[in-house]
């Protein structure tokens, strides 16, 4: 059986994933938190999952790729220089990032791509998220894969058309834009509604995490799919063989 490691394994996702594990026919081979050395975890494990903060993806994916050892990266709140350390990376192992682990998520994204390849630029797109009030970063990582993935099958980058958290006089909405609010409150596992928004209709996208497990299952049917690959970027539709 295929044995993962866990980085932030004392976290919401980390401890999740250690209950799920041995559902999915894998083994733990250990976990880390912040301020130990995770190259000895990487060396052990036949693939590695990453909950952890952004500030320890240089560490952890400099552990994976001295060891050669695959790994999922679900951490969220990532920067485009955080990206650029994942491009390097997966040059040499094989590595899976994304903004939401959940297999519903990765189906609710190519619903989304569809439907902004088909309608048009008329038709405006909002993405609303809501989580628990514990939640850092806003808007949601799986907002963002929402957003680009709707700018990408209209032709543009999502930064070129991303508008947040409208406030005051900001004028008529521009076309094309793709905007997102963040709502933060109780114990919310994860709310996502895509609008497209057309003259004298609308059609609303959405998902409702209800409990966490789901996270914590498609991060290890993620990590024993990537076991074994070859180095490259991988993306959570591959692993539905989408």
């Amino acid at each position: 059986m295929t044995s993962i490691g866990i980085y932030g394994s004392n976290g919401r996702m980390g401890r999740a994933i250690a209950t799920i594990v041995a559902e999915e026919g894998g083994t733990i081979a250990g976990g880390v938190d912040a301020g130990a050395d995770p190259a000895p975890l990487a060396k052990g494990a036949g693939v590695l999952v990453d909950f952890s903060t952004p500030a320890a993806l240089q560490p952890h994916l400099a552990a994976a790729v001295a060891a050669g050892t695959p790994i999922v990266i679900g951490t969220t709140g990532l920067s485009p220089a955080h990206h650029a350390m994942i491009d390097d990376a997966a040059r040499q192992v094989a590595v899976l990032q994304t903004g939401n682990t959940s297999l519903g998520v990765t189906l609710l994204g190519i619903l989304v791509r569809e439907a902004a390849a088909r309608l048009g630029s008329d038709w405006d797109i909002e993405i609303v998220e809501m989580h628990h009030r514990h939640k850092v970063d806003a808007p949601s990582g799986t907002a963002i894969l929402l957003g680009e993935a709707a700018a990408q099958a209209r032709g543009t980058a999502l930064s070129e058309v991303r508008v947040d958290g409208r406030a005051g006089l900001v004028g008529a909405r521009t076309e094309e834009t793709i905007g997102f609010s963040s709502l933060r409150g109780g114990s919310v596992v994860g709310d996502h509604q895509v609008i497209f928004a057309g003259e004298g209709e609308r059609i609303e996208l959405g998902h409702r995490g209800e409990d966490r497990s789901i996270f914590a299952r498609g991060a290890v049917k993620a990590a024993l799919w990537l076991a074994g690959r070859a180095p490259g970027r991988y993306q959570m539709a591959e692993v539905l063989g989408l």
